[in-house]
This record gives structure tokens, C-alpha cells and sequence, in this order.
């Protein structure tokens, strides 16, 4: 069962917000990433972290909250972790909260 209460709680924070906008057009916000194609792999957590100057602990605080609330994923890549959206989880968030409001 989807936990919709922890997926509202995941978009209460500015900084997710804004990693969920970047994540939506990867190669556009991180065309820089030399280790694969962000919109094939995700994206890095080390440009995610240098791109919002915040702390890689700090961030992937953030990407965790994501990820348990189904708006993420995560690809692991020898040690990288890479993340992209979770397309189908979200729209399906924002068909419930259309048809709940």
C-alpha cells in the first residue's frame, strides 16, 4: 500500500522540490556528467550535492526521503549511486491528489 502521508511529507522541502525539477530534464540541468548520459542512468550524487552547495550527507538525505516515498530511483554503479524519477509513482501521486482535492 502506498503510503501517501510520507509521499506529501517528501514534497514538503524546497530542496526535493528542486531535485525533482532538475531530475525531470537530467541532461539540461547536468550536461557535465562525464560518467553516462543522466537521462539514461540518473544522476550523480556528488552533482547533485555540488549543484545545490549542499553536503553529499545532506543530500542523500534528501534522495533517501525521495526514494522511500516512490519518486525516485536509484542505479548503482560500481560505488555511484545515480537517481532519476520515478515517472510512473508520480503521476500516479498527482492523479490521487487531482481525484482527492
Amino acid at each position: 500500500m502506498v503510503d501517501r502521508l510520507e509521499q506529501s511529507k517528501a514534497l514538503a522541502s524546497d530542496v526535493r522540490l528542486t531535485i525533482l525539477t532538475w531530475l525531470k530534464t537530467p541532461a539540461l540541468h547536468f550536461p557535465h556528467q562525464v560518467t553516462g548520459d543522466p537521462a539514461e542512468i540518473g544522476v550523480c550524487v556528488t552533482l547533485l550535492a555540488d549543484t545545490l552547495r549542499i553536503s553529499q550527507p545532506t543530500v542523500s538525505r534528501h534522495l533517501e526521503v525521495l526514494r522511500r516515498a516512490g519518486f525516485l530511483r536509484v542505479r548503482r554503479i560500481g560505488r555511484w549511486s545515480f537517481f532519476a524519477r520515478d515517472e510512473i509513482t508520480l503521476s500516479d501521486y498527482a492523479e490521487w491528489l487531482r481525484d482527492t482535492l
